[in-house]
């Protein structure tokens, strides 16, 4: 088949983090990616990116920031590419300096994380006394010419807080709110137990944010990302497999989206070794589960196998070993019971294991 234009590039930048959060997406295997690309071979990336027709780049991480004058440098050349530019920050590098420079530089968009809305419970997530230093850094950029997007990931520990988050977000005069529910990938699959919300605060949450979205409507516009194990259909995870997004990981090794690499039954191409364009258009990760064709059933015979894309195919393999498998959190799938046994496991006291990243090998 012939492949679809993307649309979007993720740059991982670094794995990198001063923060231990255990609901991050990175891979366990963090110490793997610690050959990280050079800024020549990331603008050359860029240049391939938008060959191909992608329109935004995201410069992530980690902690991006951690490669300041690479990411401003980057910055200035995807815009002088013509690509919308987001960085994706927890914020706690931000000095006015490098917020003058960001913004010289061109970035159109910069999305900061808090880890809850008080400031102890805030730190115990990030494994560090941060929250205070994450506020005034969103203020301060809320005051520069770039767009900012306060972005909390919402789990067990925070899920109770969401009108307090916007009133952060309304204090410091953001216009845009991402409240996201925890994915489980990464480290939030591995500390999946202590980070799953119960159904009443999903419930519960989720009338707060209907109700903040009425009241600042036309103010401030709220994104919701609701549980996918608490839904009936799952997400078009990425808008299908390989069909809009495409993640460059910090050593070069080019994913579908930012939690392909769990699918260690594909080899994922490097951008030390092919074009992103090869690897893109014609790399078998990429092609494996692009469009219909790879579905069995229940999908295969779907009306909404064009609508959710049979869910996300790391799911799949995360909670079956299999990634052509249709996704469990799908109440058709014929291994749904997956997701009803994780939600009954009683994970009020389960300890959680902070993200660190550890030398390879």
């Amino acid at each position: 088949m012939i492949a679809p234009r993307p649309l979007s590039l993720l740059a991982e930048l670094t794995y990198r983090c001063n923060l231990q959060c255990p609901y991050c997406y990175n891979p366990l295997d963090l110490g793997a990616y610690r050959d990280e690309l050079g800024v020549e071979t990331w603008e050359r990336v860029l240049e391939e990116a938008a060959a191909l027709g992608v329109l935004q780049a995201h410069f992530s991480g980690g902690e991006p920031t951690l490669r300041a004058d690479d990411v401003c440098r980057l910055a200035r050349k995807a815009r002088l590419l013509g690509l919308y530019t987001n960085l994706i920050t927890q914020g706690t590098f931000l000095t006015d300096g490098l917020i003058a420079q960001l913004e010289d530089a061109g970035l159109d968009h910069v999305q900061l994380s808090l880890q809850a809305a008080r400031g102890h419970g805030a730190d115990a997530i990030a494994g560090a006394t941060v929250h205070e230093k994450k506020v005034n850094a969103l203020q301060r950029v809320a005051r520069s010419g770039m767009a900012v997007t306060l972005n909390c990931v919402l789990h067990r520990a925070n899920i109770d807080q969401v009108d307090e988050i916007v009133a952060i977000a309304e204090a410091a005069g953001v216009r845009r709110v991402e409240l996201a529910n925890v994915q489980f990938y990464g480290w939030a699959f591995r500390n999946r137990s202590a980070l799953m919300p119960t159904r009443e605060q999903v419930t519960r949450a989720s009338e707060q944010v209907a109700a903040a979205q009425r009241r600042l409507e036309g103010k401030i516009e709220i994104g919701h990302v609701l549980a996918d194990y608490y839904e009936r259909y799952p997400k078009p995870c990425m808008d299908g497999w390989a069909r809009k997004f495409m993640t460059v990981a910090p050593d070069g090794r080019v994913f579908p989206c930012p939690a392909a690499a769990a699918i260690t039954t594909l080899k994922f191409e490097n951008v030390r070794d092919r074009s992103l364009s090869d690897i893109w258009n014609s790399s078998d990760s990429f092609t494996a589960y692009r469009g219909t064709d790879w579905m069995a059933e229940p999908c295969r015979s779907c009306d909404r196998r064009e609508t959710d894309w049979g869910g996300c195919r790391c799911q799949a393999f995360l909670l079956t070993g299999d990634a052509s498998r249709t996704d469990p959190a799908c109440s058709l799938s014929p291994d749904h019971g997956l997701v009803d046994a994780a939600l009954s496991a009683d994970g009020a006291s389960a300890p959680w294991t902070p993200r660190r990243m550890r030398s390879a090998g």
